[in-house]
């Protein structure tokens, strides 16, 4: 029996152009036994997650999406793996049906084959099993995010200094909000758009303020755990990464 991570590599390499015979000499392999992986309309299948694990894949590029992801899982995401296969929950609100499907999508471009959505009060959670979630979000642990410490590893800092803006759309969409601030000076009514961020966990909150230097958005604390951003320059560049909710 071979394990699945050879399986995996030597279907990437036919996948990047090698024939049979070429995976076969790479690898020692008999010729029948990489025909079969190969062109096996099953072995995506049969591979499973091994197979979409960008991590795991050698060579395999990162999906547009991860940035994103990552973003909503470190707001309002949660990765049970004291269960057989590994599951990645994110709570969305039933307000925003746009973001459900924001979600859903994202998970099925950066690994997931199969998604669930799981109605709650008040909210739904988005939800997809597969055992290399561990891979991709090497954050996950007991307890809850601001009772631990969160930090990047350093393929995930390359990646969010890259995507900045998907990494900050992921974070305002779980944990954050765009809304009309409404003000009186001297008897008369102002309204500005205002975007807060909102996260109880120091290091969530440092990566969000982190992500906005990159793109070069001002921001401010106005609370502890609350980050406003209010510039009309500032607010027009966020709408560009981040818009509204949906």
């Amino acid at each position: 029996m071979h394990p699945p991570d050879l399986r995996v590599q030597a279907r990437a390499m036919y996948l990047s152009g090698a024939t049979v015979a070429d995976v076969a000499r790479r690898f020692g392999l008999p010729y029948a036994t990489v025909r079969q992986w190969c062109r096996s309309s099953a072995a995506p299948k049969t591979l499973g997650s091994a197979f979409r694990c960008f991590r795991c894949r050698e060579g395999a590029p990162t999906p547009v999406a991860y940035a994103y992801l990552l973003g909503l899982y470190l707001g309002d995401g949660h990765l049970a793996t004291t269960v057989r296969v590994p599951v990645l929950r994110i709570s969305c609100s039933k307000a925003w049906p746009g973001l459900i499907d924001a979600c859903e999508t994202a998970m099925r471009d950066v690994l997931a084959a199969k998604v669930q959505r799981v109605s709650q009060p008040g909210c739904v959670s988005v939800q997809s099993y597969g055992k290399h979630w561990p891979c991709l979000l090497p954050q996950h642990g007991p307890g809850k995010k601001h009772e631990r410490p969160i930090t990047l590893a350093a393929w995930q800092e390359s990646i969010v200094s890259r995507n900045a803006g998907d990494f900050l759309r992921g974070l305002f969409h779980s944990d954050g909000a765009r809304f009309t601030n409404r003000v009186t000076v001297r008897g008369r009514e102002y309204a500005y758009p205002r975007y807060m961020f909102v996260n109880e966990s120091t290091d969530i909150m440092g990566l969000c303020q982190w992500a906005l230097d990159l793109l070069g958005v001002a921001w401010a604390m106005n609370r502890r755990n609350s980050l406003s951003v209010a510039r009309r320059e500032a607010v027009a560049a966020l709408d560009r990464h981040v818009g509204p909710k949906s």
